[in-house]
């Protein structure tokens, strides 16, 4: 209803909209998503880690790493995509990512 040109505030009982994440795919690229990531990402570094990531907190309370920061819904497309695990958060997969890396020819 409109009253004098003003607009009635919205119905409580309406439901807001989804909220749109953006996350990487396993071809790297960008995608909206109504589910956030599991996982964070540093684009540069080629690295995944958990969202609350120490090292990577640290980064961001810098005033570092936010925009080049990307989201992945699972661990399976953050190595599809052709990151690394991080060794702060996740030191038993980076060890064996290092590991396989090594002896990979």
């Amino acid at each position: 209803m409109i009253t004098d040109g003003i607009p009635a505030p919205a119905d409580s009982t309406t439901p807001a909209p989804p909220r749109t994440y953006t996350l990487t795919g396993p071809d790297n690229r960008p995608y909206p998503s109504t589910t956030p990531g599991t996982l964070g990402g540093h684009r540069p570094g080629r690295l995944y880690g958990r969202l609350d990531c120490p090292s990577a907190l640290r980064a961001i309370a810098a005033g570092h790493y936010v925009r080049h920061r990307v989201f992945f819904p699972d661990e399976t497309t953050a190595i599809a995509a052709g990151y690394r695990p991080c060794a702060v958060c996740l030191p038993e997969k980076y060890r064996q990512w290092k590991t396989r890396r090594t002896t990979t020819p």
